[in-house]
């Protein structure tokens, strides 16, 4: 004989098996009522969804809990797991609204610094290339600056300080690909404006080794010696042991100027800086 929570959940169990019988193996019925299952039922519809890649779906169902009982916790639950489907799916725009949604109204909750985490990569993973828009980069970064700031002790700022420095580094190889298109094209000055940003804004990324030595080819064509000596300077103090190094050292000795400080223009700044240790 059957009672209790026993019975009662075993007749659940009956009504989900017959709810995911009736929505079949196609396409779900978005006007169908839901009205007559708990909240549980269509939180497991939903779970169903995801493990057969019905990721729309999936949030739909999450969806209609927020909608049916949007003051359960079943709702708050369903709201992470819509955020979850939509970034699974690659609809980054619907995941980024349900992210916020639940850092808006869950703002002190356990889950909400995942849903940072998920709002921030529904920029990150749209920048893998580097010719795209760079304000993805910009709001990636943001969006990963609060979670490292607001979540420090969370599982999730680790992770999100290695995005951000990929993010970074992002943005100074875009600077990189501009700066050479102009040094190809001999726009001289508008290649060195390129460089001098990745080397005065991105000096911790991969970049700036290469970027100081395009300075000192960039200045050479501009007849700018103490320039490109200063940055051959800087560019052997710092990374003496690179191929870039190698490359700056041939293009100047060639020419008879040696890789030291000169002059008094912003790279000797730099190099000053560097010596006394206050860059890099």
């Amino acid at each position: 004989m059957i009672g209790g929570r026993s019975g009662i959940k075993v007749i659940g169990a009956f009504i989900l098996m017959a709810f995911l019988a009736a929505c079949g193996g196609g396409p779900v019925d978005k006007s169908q009522n839901l009205e007559g299952f708990t909240p549980e039922q269509i939180y497991d519809r939903g779970e169903f969804e995801l493990t057969r890649g019905r990721t729309g779906d999936a949030a739909w169902y999450f969806s209609e809990i927020e909608r049916l009982y949007p003051y359960s916790s079943w709702a708050k639950r369903a709201l992470i797991m819509q955020a979850f489907s939509y970034h699974k799916g690659q609809d980054y725009p619907e995941s980024r609204a349900a992210a916020q949604r639940y850092i808006d109204f869950y703002p002190t909750d356990e889950e909400a610094a995942y849903a940072q985490y998920l709002l921030a990569l529904s920029y990150y993973d749209q920048i893998d290339e580097v010719g795209r828009d760079q304000g993805l980069t910009f709001q990636a970064l943001q969006a990963l600056r609060t979670v490292i700031e607001v979540y420090p002790n969370s599982e999730y700022a680790t992770p999100a300080m290695l995005k951000f420095d990929l993010a970074f580094d992002h943005l100074a190889a875009k600077e990189m690909e501009v700066g050479r298109y102009y040094l190809r094209k001999k726009q001289f000055a508008a290649a060195t404006n390129r460089f001098r940003v990745v080397v005065e804004d991105f000096q911790t990324t991969t970049h700036t080794a290469e970027a100081l030595h395009r300075l000192v080819e960039a200045y050479l064509s501009l007849g700018l010696t103490d320039e490109a000596q200063t940055a051959g300077a800087i560019l052997g103090y710092n990374y003496q042991g690179s191929e870039w190094y190698q490359d700056s050292y041939k293009l100047l000795t060639a020419r008879g100027l040696k890789l030291k400080d000169k002059g008094n223009n912003w790279l000797s700044q730099i190099y000053r800086q560097s010596v006394q240790g206050k860059w890099l």
